[in-house]
């Protein structure tokens, strides 16, 4: 019996020791490093700087455009000119140059007031990219916190694995010890070896399956994918959300349903940038020119001009072939279409988050549930032990109570991750995750 408790608090003690060779990833650190590395957070991330960088007085067209040209031409002609009096000038190899240059500035002052749409656009395109990026971020995170909590319960599910093994080795040296004495069969050792090979094929299964989750978690995070780490087991179940403040905190913050009440903005801006097609388009226009030409043969062998010019355009639509009442038609629908799909957004929000919580509250209860059943089934576990030291009972009954002690923890471990994952899935639809 005391070989036996020893060989326990070796292995124990072997496990505390390559937990703290490992290092603790806590979930706030790995929401943190999500954060900082994540590609779609920074992808995201950079499409708002985009958007930001669009965002100017100038990209809406508002201010003047200032433009500098230089045309210099250069020609060398065979020139013969014949002049009404008869007189013949004829030049070979003749040089004609011209130069011109200056500054032109054009500038639309007045377009239907379409400028300023256009400019009020462009701001709410960079709300639309705020509203992308925490969707990113909601997304991620969730990801985070569901894989991470994935890894914990496989944690659980390696240490009870563990812990089985320890069991069947026992019972495998009890078997070999009672053969021995003569006090059973061979058959008995035989069964004991068969149970804790299957139990060693299912714990490297849970090894493989844990190191995959790991990996997974890793590319989530954007690091190396060997990056070896452990978490924290315990799983911390909030079981204090209210569907009608969910219901709430998702019609303020839900990053969806947010970003259909700016394309709905987007739209209704880009009707009025249409209707800014039926008023008059006018623009002003100023610049200082130089020019200059020379020419060999001709009256005139030198020009040069230079100063100031100026005026005013303007024009207006009168016909287009209906094309701007099309235009405003197709315009209208989308500003309703819009307001259609922000109402059927937030209805699809309400059925999401009233089918996500009645899956809470049966998660909440099915984890109670199978936490009371493991701790029985333990209590079973022990006293069959006992019974199967003293030879009281058949392997097979102490094998049987054996497994339905596995069963009971992996199904409380899977309950609680399964009630923590709804948790997470209420929140991530309310915008509510903490990061």
């Amino acid at each position: 019996m005391k070989k036996h408790k020893f060989k326990i608090l070796l292995l124990v003690c072997f496990t505390v020791f390559s937990a703290k060779a490992q290092t603790v990833l806590t979930v706030d650190e790995a929401i943190k490093i999500a954060l900082e590395n994540n590609f779609d957070i920074r992808i995201a991330a950079n499409d708002l700087k985009i958007d930001k960088t669009n965002v100017t007085i100038g990209n809406a067209g508002i201010l003047p455009t200032v433009t500098a040209n230089v045309v210099d031409n250069h020609g060398i002609q065979n020139s013969k000119q014949t002049r009404s009096d008869g007189t013949v000038n004829e030049l070979d190899n003749a040089k004609n140059n011209s130069l011109n240059y200056g500054v032109g500035l054009n500038w639309t002052i007045f377009d239907g007031l379409g400028m300023f749409a256009r400019y009020d656009q462009l701001k709410e395109l960079q709300k639309l990219g705020e509203a992308e990026l925490r969707l990113s971020i909601l997304t991620s995170i969730s990801d985070v916190i569901s894989t991470y909590y994935n890894i914990a319960q496989q944690q659980q599910q390696l240490s009870a694995l563990d812990s089985t093994i320890v069991i069947s080795k026992q019972r495998l040296e009890l078997a070999n010890n009672r053969y021995t004495i003569g006090k059973a069969s061979k058959l008995e050792v035989l069964n004991a070896q068969v149970d804790l090979n299957t139990d060693t094929t299912n714990l490297l299964r849970q090894k493989e399956l844990y190191a995959n989750t790991k990996i997974a978690m890793n590319q989530i995070l954007a690091r190396d994918p060997q990056t070896d780490f452990i978490v924290e087991n315990e799983i911390v179940i909030d079981r204090t959300l209210q569907l009608g403040e969910l219901t709430t905190l998702a019609q303020k913050q839900n990053p969806q349903l947010e970003a259909q009440v700016i394309n709905k903005r987007v739209s209704e801006l880009q009707l009025k940038q249409i209707k800014a097609n039926r008023y008059p388009v006018i623009g002003i226009n100023t610049g200082y020119n130089f020019a200059r030409t020379e020419s060999s043969l001709g009256f005139t062998t030198q020009t040069s001009a230079n100063g100031l010019t100026y005026g005013f355009t303007a024009s207006m639509n009168i016909f287009d072939g209906f094309n701007q009442n099309r235009s405003e038609k197709v315009a209208r629908l989308q500003v309703q279409n819009s307001q259609l799909l922000i109402e059927q957004q937030t209805e699809n929000i309400k059925s999401q988050l009233a089918s996500a919580f009645q899956t809470y509250l049966t998660n909440i209860e099915l984890a109670d549930l199978e936490q009371k059943n493991e701790e029985i089934a333990k209590q079973n576990l022990d006293i069959t032990m006992e019974k199967f030291r003293i030879g009281t009972i058949p392997t097979i009954e102490f094998r049987t109570a054996q497994l339905n002690y596995i069963t009971a923890q992996t199904r409380n471990n899977d309950a609680q991750f399964q009630a923590k994952l709804s948790e997470i899935a209420l929140k991530e639809l309310a915008g509510n995750l903490k990061f």
